[in-house]
């Protein structure tokens, strides 16, 4: 697994230079489909700018890609508006969530319980949750992220959590598993990580980055203590038999 506890950071990613500024479609080879701005190659990695600057973008391996098809510039997404209710959306079971993010973290080889911990922190597990920025689901993807990540209803849980989960990997990757600079971008956006050379100074992000680092301590040591448990039983019991 990629992340193991504390600001331990998870994947690498790097990237391509501009080939063409036309919108285009990628898909990759485990079926999964996103739209970019453009593409380029860059260190024998490939970069999808997911807007028309630099500074915005997630990187595969080539061997990652299966096609590129250019398309039309998306219109911008409807203004949707928010249910009264929208917020109080019914959640999934303990164990429907759980198998949601043990199917991600094993396909994005990240570790279960910093997905977990980031649903906690952006949605406290609610599907239908809608911040007031717009941001939807689960792990609160903006509509026009959710759908450059291929998610065409942020409000359908699957969907969310893997396009969450792709764009953290994509985010640990392009700061160098360095998960605190990733937490930042995936709250406050690259281009605020960049402009400040870090965590932003925002302190709504800085809170998040320590919420969501601590939760992931939190769970990384009631597991490890979990794991410990069988194994001080047997110990006691050969010694108990001596």
């Amino acid at each position: 697994m990629k992340v193991a506890i504390a600001i331990l950071t998870v994947m690498a990613l790097a990237g391509w230079s501009p080939t063409t500024r036309a919108a285009e479609r990628v898909s990759l080879r485990n079926g999964f489909a996103l739209r970019c701005d453009h593409h380029a190659l860059v260190d024998g990695r490939v970069r999808l700018y997911l807007s028309a600057g630099e500074d915005n973008y997630i990187e595969f391996a080539p061997q990652q890609i299966a096609t590129f098809e250019k398309v039309a510039d998306p219109p911008p997404p409807p203004a949707q508006p928010v249910q009264a209710n929208a917020m109080r959306g019914a959640k999934l079971t303990t164990a429907d969530l759980a198998e949601m993010l043990a199917r991600a973290g094993q396909q994005h080889n990240l570790d279960v319980d910093l997905l977990a911990s980031v649903v906690k922190e952006e949605s406290a597990g609610n599907a239908r949750a809608v911040s007031r920025a717009g941001a939807e689901g689960l792990m609160q993807l903006m509509p026009g992220t959710a759908a450059q990540l291929g998610v065409h209803d942020g409000f359908q849980p699957d969907q969310n959590v893997r396009g969450g989960s792709a764009y953290l990997d994509a985010l640990l990757t392009r700061y160098n598993d360095n998960l605190a600079l990733a937490l930042a971008a995936y709250n406050a956006g690259p281009d605020a990580v960049a402009k400040y050379h870090g965590i932003p100074p925002y302190h709504e992000t800085r809170v998040y980055v320590a919420r969501v680092i601590h939760e992931f301590n939190r769970r990384v040591v009631a597991r490890e203590a979990q794991t410990r448990r069988p194994l001080a039983a047997a110990q006691a019991s050969a010694a108990n038999q001596k």
